[in-house]
């Protein structure tokens, strides 16, 4: 009895340490960039207009600078399909007569005919389809982390959710164009170059679903049979 309460305490003590346990830092990666320190002029009186002063008269929230915040709408739809069909045969017939012998043939020495005849068929049927639909819908804001010398901006952010026993990691990378963001500082995630967007997670659940290490070894290449 004292063995099994032991036991009963440590299993208790572990579930608190795993609930209790801190989910990872942020990928370094997509980590949000701050803004550059405003470097101030000198003063220059007499003047109503400073130089660099940070005055934006005809400017609207869209993302421009280094650390400013840009929404990415996720409207990402893949389709694919493929098919494959191959057929291929081949049929041969070789025949091969007795060799005459002294100016007679095989038969009228041995009294019946010799006849060698040789036949090969080979065919192969092969065929294979595959179909894949994936979907990725939702928002995530990132920042500015470059201004690239043709104006573009090169983004990047992470965004990470707890639910329940489980984390879900949105994370998100690219380049967009300054005219393709609208009015309310968003932008679709068709328009973003050189795109990286990981949608994973972990935890009981992410664990559950995943294959143990010796059934990944059974449906590896590497397996043999």
């Amino acid at each position: 009895m004292k063995r099994l309460y032991l036991l009963l305490v440590l299993a208790q003590l572990s579930g608190c340490a795993a609930i209790l346990t801190p989910p990872p830092s942020r990928d370094p990666a997509y980590a949000a960039a701050r803004p550059e320190d405003a470097i101030t002029p000198p003063a220059n009186p007499g003047s109503i207009y400073q130089p660099n002063g940070g005055l934006f008269l005809f400017e609207d929230v869209r993302a421009r600078r280094v650390g400013d915040t840009l929404t990415v709408r996720l409207v990402e739809t893949t389709n694919a399909k493929k098919k494959a069909d191959t057929s291929a045969g081949r049929d041969a017939t070789t025949t091969v007569k007795a060799p005459v012998i002294l100016g007679q043939e095989a038969a009228q020495i041995l009294g019946y005919e010799m006849k060698t005849s040789l036949e090969s068929a080979n065919k192969f049927d092969g065929s294979g389809s595959s179909d894949q639909s994936n979907a990725l819908t939702g928002n995530v804001t990132v920042t500015v982390v470059e201004v690239l010398s043709n104006g573009n901006l090169r983004v990047q952010g992470e965004k990470r959710v707890g639910l329940n026993q489980g984390n879900e990691y949105i994370k998100l990378s690219g380049v967009v164009r300054p005219v393709d963001i609208d009015s309310a500082n968003t932008v679709d995630s068709t328009k973003v170059a050189d795109a990286t967007m990981i949608y994973n997670g972990d935890g009981v659940l992410a664990d559950a679903n995943r294959m143990g290490w010796l059934q990944r070894l059974f449906t590896s290449v590497l397996f043999p049979y």
